[in-house]
């Protein structure tokens, strides 16, 4: 079972010792309430495997947000990183493309 999940699409890592507990998509359907009431008031973050493998993880709200304030600041300090190391030269989208075809 590997270690972490990489989201591509917000380039997180979630820690497998981030998830409290783990359920098969078979057992997600039979307990959902119960799954869903444990991760808004208990707070756990449940693991759902498909064939075994970590497939999604069922978290509250309160944790949703808490990681998209965590994006959008580390999202920020890069931003502000990037200016601050701008020299102010711009390159073409021609240029770009000879540079990576060759």
């Amino acid at each position: 079972m590997p270690k972490c999940v990489h989201n591509v699409r917000t380039s997180m890592v979630v820690r497998m010792s981030d998830v409290t507990s783990q359920v098969s998509t078979r057992e997600l359907r039979e307990q959902l309430s119960d799954v869903l009431s444990r991760a808004m008031y208990a707070g756990e973050r449940i693991g759902v495997t498909r064939n075994g493998k970590l497939s999604a993880v069922v978290i509250s709200v309160a944790d949703l947000e808490a990681l998209e304030a965590f994006e959008m600041e580390s999202d920020v300090a890069a931003y502000r990183e990037a200016i601050a190391e701008d020299d102010g030269q711009r390159v073409s989208l021609e240029a770009l493309r000879r540079e990576l075809s060759t």
